[in-house]
Formats: C-alpha cells, structure tokens, sequence
C-alpha cells in the first residue's frame, strides 16, 4: 500500500456558537484537529471501523483509504467504485459513503459502480457482497450514503452524482427519480449470495438530490440532506420500514459560506451534525442550528470515532480533521 500524507495542525477560533446549549455540546477548549491532508479534491464517505480505525472515500482517486492513530493513511482498496476497461469520463470514478451494520462489517455506496455493496471482513481481498444493484429492473444511478435501521434493514440515497455527468439527463441514467431506498434485511443477506432485487422499497421519490442519510436515536425520525435545495429533511418512520409526513427540518439555502447539506450524524441526544456551509452544522432535534464548527476546507462528511464516539472525524476537499465533543455519537 501506498503512504499517503498526514499532517496534524490546530485551528482556534473553530466555534461559532448561536445558541447557548452549544456549551453542553462543546468543550469550552476545543479545537479542530487536521490528522491528514494531500489527498485529491474531494474526501467522503467516513466509518469508524471496531478495528479502531477510520475509512474514507477519495472518490477522485477511486480509492477507499484507511487512516489509523500514529500510522497516517494508506490506500485500502483500488479501484472502489468503477472499474470498466476505458476511462472513467466524469469527476467522480470511486465510492462514496460508508457505515457499519451491527457485525462490524463495513457496508460501501458504490457511487460510480451503481451499487451497494458490503466487505464480509475488514480486509482489502475480503469476500464481497452486492447488498442492490437495480430497482424494477433497471439500474440504479448512483448511490451516495447509507444508514441501517437496528432491525437489520439497509437505507440509502441515489442521486445521480456518480453518473460521468452528474445530471438527471445523463444518458446512462436509467431511473427517473433521484429516490431513497430500503434494503429489507440487508444485515441478514448471506456472505456472496446475490441481492434479492425484487425486495428492494423506493420510500421517497420526489427529493432533486437526496444525499446523507441519519435516524434519529429513537429511529422515530429519519433524516435526509437534501443538497439540491440546500436544506435538511426530515420524515417519520412508520412501523413498516416506511416513512412519511416530510418536512423542512432546516434551511440553509440563503446562509452564507462554502458548503451545504451533505453527510449527517446524530449524537445520542439527538443533535444533528451535518455539512453546511462554512463547516459543521451543529442541529437541535427541533431543528434549530446550534452553531458551526468551522473548519479551512468545504466539508462533505462526519462520523463518531474512538473508543468512546465522542470525537467527530470530518471529511473535506482534501483533508481529514477531528474535533473532541462532550456527547456521544449515534455510530453507524
């Protein structure tokens, strides 16, 4: 494996704080933290693996890398996402987003590979297998991010960003809508056994650009960033699986700063972080933005890492950053 650069630097002045309750939240001290940098343009996708280690995306590069304490990052696995004989004629050839069922198991959007997909163990030569891959018999656009449900269902989004133009025109682009799909008992799909296609549940059909994807602590809520309009969703999850009743959770569409909804986490509170602009967006349950963690790079995406989830690990243009919170994270 190749050794990619690291670096680790400290920011000050990282907090813009619009609410009080940022104080139960933030350490009175905390600074943002840059373990890595070097990569190319555009970093995604964050898991924190049981092996104490953290996974992002470098779609750019179509590498998955893996960045552990005091050892840097190394590309983990090369090509990640597509993998045909002519070059890849869009920006975006890798995967994207990542997350962990209740076995540890990494489960990988495929993004430009058009699917979803899982490593039966944490290794690069590990047994694959492919969680979706189409919808009604036609293939899907581009997976972006992912979430499971506790009882084993998968959830995910498919804008068309993989897609060599990353328009809903493109001419590969089989499905109409950009939707927002469950894998009913994706946990329990035996190792290599293909998906069951026909099982596969289109919950949301009229988001432009859904992209991540979190539940609330008590799954009552999911939530969806919606980067088209630049705002974040939110849907009651019924008994079924399903959703409705969607909402306007937060808007940021007229909020200055490079940046907008993308990868979403929640905290054992029930706090949402997402990417917005200028940073991290620090939301209440009731949809009021807390404050921003700041942050040099147009941000993508956050996961809960250490041993006890409360360090939020940040993924932007071309770095990696960490920044030590009060509050556990919901890890998924």
């Amino acid at each position: 494996m190749v050794l990619l650069l690291g670096s680790s630097a400290a920011f000050s002045e990282d907090i813009q704080k619009l609410d009080a309750a940022v104080d139960q939240i933030v350490p009175a001290n905390a600074k943002v933290e840059r373990v890595a940098t070097g990569f190319d343009k555009w970093l995604e996708g964050p898991a924190w693996t049981r092996d104490g280690t953290l996974m992002f995306a470098e779609i750019p590069a179509n590498n998955i890398d893996q960045w552990s304490p005091g050892h840097g990052a190394t590309v983990f696995l090369h090509p990640s996402g597509y993998k045909g004989a002519e070059p890849f004629k869009g920006p975006e050839p890798g995967s994207n987003g990542m997350t962990l069922d209740q076995d540890g198991r990494v489960s990988v959007a495929g993004h430009a590979q058009r699917n979803v997909w899982r490593f039966e163990s944490l290794d690069p030569h590990a047994q694959i297998t492919i969680l979706a891959d189409s919808y009604q018999g036609k293939k899907l656009s581009s997976p972006n991010d992912l979430v499971y449900k506790s009882d084993g269902s998968l959830y995910f989004t498919d804008p068309p960003y993989g897609l060599p133009t990353q328009g809903d025109d493109d001419p590969q682009k089989e499905l109409k809508i950009n939707g927002v799909y469950r894998i009913p008992n994706a946990r329990q799909q035996k190792p290599g056994a293909p998906p069951d296609r026909d099982q596969l549940q289109l919950i949301i059909k009229d988001l432009g650009r859904p992209n991540g994807i979190a539940f609330s602590p008590d799954e009552k809520f999911l939530y969806i960033a919606e980067s088209g309009k630049n705002v974040w969703m939110r849907y009651r999850v019924l008994p079924d699986g399903s959703v409705t009743d969607g909402m306007v959770f937060l808007d940021a569409s007229s909020s200055p700063g490079v940046g907008g909804p993308d990868g979403i986490r929640v905290d054992e509170k029930g706090n949402l972080y997402g990417s917005g602009p200028g940073g991290v967006w620090i939301i209440s349950p009731e949809g009021k933005h807390l404050g921003t963690i700041h942050v040099p790079e147009r941000v993508s995406n956050v996961a809960w890492g250490d041993a006890d989830a409360k360090t939020l690990y940040i993924t932007a243009s071309t770095s990696v950053y960490r920044i030590k919170l009060n509050i556990a994270g919901v890890r998924n």
